[in-house]
């Protein structure tokens, strides 16, 4: 797995290099350099919306099975396969492409973090001789980033990333430098973009319904919370999924906001981008992929 990921971020490394060598800066290289990574995966993410969505609606068959058969669990159990194998899809579809997101996510947090080794191709053994020049700690996490900050305050041209970016430090970490106001900007925005994009996940995953479908959603909504306090039913699965959607709107801001504070802005930034652009292509897959279905059912 190293192996390959390491690999991938020399390949992405190449490429944000040579965005770089057009630009001269970091800051706007890395942002295209991830819009230039969305396009090469959009084949990719068109087959990841297409499942998300075909798996949307069969969760939602799902539900209507484990209504239909709740106290017969060997019943729903064989029901919920056979209506896998009519859609042809599996329960487990939509794994490999999580994988394959996980480890691209992996790939390009080595380039970002280390970018000496994979933009610039220096050898280890350079990169030792800076570490003990610069007298960079044993125990940092982002040894490269501090080698090109210390060289850069010693004008060391033999370094030549530039990291400042519309008047922010890339290579600035916001758990050492809680002074500096810049420090707060990308950060503060990588958040906002989150909670967003969350809040656009979950609502394109959630089916649009008519006034009658509402209304006889709530109604088995309060016939289910009647028999809940009746004693007459378990409540242990009642509104599960609702209630884990609810809990990661809190929990997505707090993951954000402890990544951001300890990661550089440079990572960050990549981070931030990639939200706005993959919310971006989710919109407008989403919008174009539901056009033609409602055409296709014409």
């Amino acid at each position: 797995m190293g192996t390959i990921i390491s690999f991938l971020a020399g390949i992405f490394g190449y490429l944000l290099n040579f965005i770089y060598s057009y630009v001269n800066n970091y800051g706007l290289a890395i942002i295209l350099f991830t819009v230039a990574v969305q396009i090469i995966l959009l084949p990719f993410t068109i087959r990841q919306q297409k499942t998300m969505i075909k798996n949307s609606k069969i969760q939602a068959k799902v539900k209507e099975l484990q209504e239909k058969y709740k106290n017969d669990q060997i019943r729903l159990s064989q029901e919920t396969m056979d209506l896998y194998k009519r859609e042809k899809m599996s329960p487990c579809s939509g794994c490999f492409e999580s994988i394959i997101q996980l480890i691209l996510f992996i790939s390009i947090f080595y380039l970002v973090r280390q970018p000496l080794t994979y933009m610039e191709n220096m050898d280890k053994a350079k990169i030792d001789e800076y570490i003990n020049k610069y007298e960079i700690s044993e125990q940092s996490n982002y040894k490269e980033i501090d080698i090109i900050r210390e060289a850069k305050k010693a004008n060391d041209e033999s370094i030549s990333i530039e990291m400042d970016f519309l008047g922010i430090d890339l290579s600035n970490i916001p758990s050492r430098n809680w002074g500096n106001p810049t420090v707060y900007i990308i950060p503060g925005l990588y958040v906002i973009s989150s909670i967003i994009s969350m809040k656009i996940t979950t609502s394109a995953g959630k089916k649009k319904l008519s006034k009658e479908e509402k209304e006889e959603e709530e109604r088995k909504k309060r016939e289910k919370k009647a028999l809940i306090k009746a004693g007459e039913e378990d409540d242990d699965d009642f509104d599960t999924a609702e209630a884990m959607n609810k809990q990661m709107m809190f929990m997505m801001p707090i993951m954000a906001v402890s990544v951001a504070a300890i990661a550089p802005l440079g990572l960050a930034l990549y981070w931030l981008v990639n939200n706005i652009t993959t919310t971006i292509q989710r919109i407008i897959l989403t919008k174009v992929m539901k056009s033609k279905e409602g055409e296709d059912n014409e």
